[in-house]
């Protein structure tokens, strides 16, 4: 098979063994002390694989991994791509009601897990219906040691194609229940094809500290690999650690959610560290602001780049914000190949100018929802040819020189007075207020109104402010739709493990209790 990155279609796995065999004793994988070379990394997947096939998986089954950021964690993922088996990382934090639901429902053959991730399962120390193996070589399970294949162990080839699933992503985004969104090679491989234009090749140095069950991860993790670059692993993200890291390790690219890059650019020291070897730093999973994106700009070494899309792919729009520091309030323009459109709420395309919801099409997008036909309609929009889109959910505006300004997302706009009100549009204007840190807004019900907003408000340390003084600030500002009925200020905002700000929990907290925060 060729192995070039310029090819339509290559299988990652294959990549990293022509990489064994050009440059074994390149760093792979990095955590801590330990480093796995290319050679190593290879011969590795090599056993996963092997074990894979002696316990009677083919492709197109599945594993599942719950189980927190490690070496053994990547081995066997790669280890499991190149036998053709479909990966579903977990996130441990989901709870164990849902996670098993998780497992159930991608229909693992085996379950990877380390101490941490065995207890988030909640599953008995011994028997249940899925074998399972200890990553961390802990009472979880077979250790991983005992289970792989012997030293030298060759699996059986398979012709990895296009089509077929590489990983099962469960998602719940902010809004509920998790659906597992199933990504084949050939939109990991399109990932893969795009780092080419980001400084992505052998020398290069990634540093991760974002969960591996995140796409927001594995779209650098993966073509880091294919690139025969090295990934530094940092498991638990902590501003003091990733800026001595990248430093040490001169780190030359790094995939990070915007309240990281927040409270990067909040450390006292931030500046004494040297960053120089820095290319490329990405933006992905929730609203940057522009404030934020200029400070990074200005403050920190190489490239920033924003990518707007979703797990389930479609469209992606890519904002390269050091080429474009006038466009920094957009998520940039459509990424090369991807074609991006605009629909209003009866499914019409609009013309350009107008609002509506953001819906996307590309060599990247999702088969579809893991045993779920119904829901995968609902995101699906076909236009007048018969083209399949994905939607976003996402409302927002394309302006003349073809960048998209996102407003908000469909279920969070609310509508007051007949008047539809964009939340963005108001914690943008909070984050002027030089007291508030974060803002997240959401819609309650109004009997005089429909609807109105309330605001969620973070104040900086040492900046105290009410919160009717803060609510009167702001509605000077604001339209008269617009305007808060209150202010409630909170320590932090509820988050998802990669930085989304949870609405749903915000609105839950005021349905329980609608005094809240008075």
């Amino acid at each position: 098979m060729n192995t070039s990155i310029d090819q339509e279609f290559a299988v990652i796995t294959e990549l990293v063994r022509a990489h064994a065999r050009s440059a074994p004793q390149r760093p792979a994988l990095v955590h801590g002390d330990s480093v796995l070379d290319y050679a190593a990394l290879d011969a590795q997947m090599d056993r996963v694989a092997w074990a894979l096939q002696r316990d009677g998986l083919v492709p197109g089954d599945s594993i599942a991994i719950c189980a927190g950021m490690s070496v053994p964690y990547a081995v066997v993922f790669l280890g499991a791509l190149r036998a053709g088996v479909v990966v579903a990382p977990l996130a441990p934090g989901s709870g164990s009601a849902s996670l098993q639901r998780m497992v159930q429902d991608a229909q693992a053959r085996r379950i990877f897990v380390d101490d941490a991730g065995a207890l988030a399962l909640g599953l008995p120390a011994e028997g249940g219906d899925v074998p399972r193996i200890a990553l961390d070589g802990g009472a979880a399970g077979q250790p991983l040691a005992r289970w792989w294949g012997p030293t030298g162990a060759v699996p059986q080839p398979v012709a990895v194609q296009p089509s077929w699933p590489f990983n099962i992503i469960y998602s719940s985004g902010t809004t509920g229940e998790p659906k597992g969104i199933v990504q084949p090679h050939g939109m990991r491989w399109a990932h893969v094809r795009r780092g080419a234009a980001y400084a992505y090749g052998p020398d290069m140095v990634s540093l991760v500290s974002t969960p591996l069950y995140s796409n927001t991860t594995l779209v650098v993790f993966f073509p880091t690999l294919a690139a025969g670059g090295t990934l530094v692993l940092l498991p638990k993200f902590d501003v003091a650690a990733f800026l001595a890291l990248a430093e040490a390790r001169r780190v030359t690219h790094a995939m990070l959610v915007p309240v990281q890059y927040q409270r990067l650019m909040a450390w006292p020291q931030f500046d004494a560290f040297d960053l120089s070897a820095f290319r490329m730093k990405f933006c992905t999973s929730a609203p940057f602001p522009a404030a934020l994106k200029a400070e990074v700009l200005r403050r920190w070494p190489g490239g920033l780049v924003e990518y707007y899309g979703m797990t389930e792919g479609g469209g992606t729009c890519i904002l390269e914000a050091h080429r474009y520091p006038d466009k920094l309030h957009t998520v940039g323009r459509p990424a090369a190949g991807h074609d991006i459109r605009l629909i209003d709420a009866q499914g019409r395309q609009l013309p350009p100018g107008e609002t509506g919801e953001v819906v996307g099409r590309s060599a990247g997008m999702m088969t579809g929802y893991h045993g779920q036909p119904e829901r995968t309609r609902e995101a699906e929009w076909f236009d007048p040819q018969g083209l399949r889109f994905i939607r976003t959910g996402d409302i927002g505006r394309f302006d003349a020189d073809g960048f998209l300004t996102l407003l908000d997302r469909r279920k969070d706009m609310l509508i007051s007075g007949g008047f539809n009100v964009y939340p963005s549009d108001l914690e943008a204007v909070l984050r002027e207020h030089p007291a508030v840190l974060e803002a997240a807004v959401v819609g309650v019900p109004s009997e005089r109104w429909g609807e109105t907003p309330v605001a969620f408000v973070v104040l900086r340390p040492g900046h105290p402010e009410p919160a009717e003084e803060l609510r009167a600030w702001a509605n000077a500002r604001l339209g008269k739709v617009q305007r808060l009925s209150r202010v409630v200020l909170v320590d932090e905002l509820p988050r998802s493990s990669i930085g989304k700000v949870l609405k749903r929990e915000l609105r839950e907290r005021l349905e329980a209790d609608p005094t809240a925060g008075q």
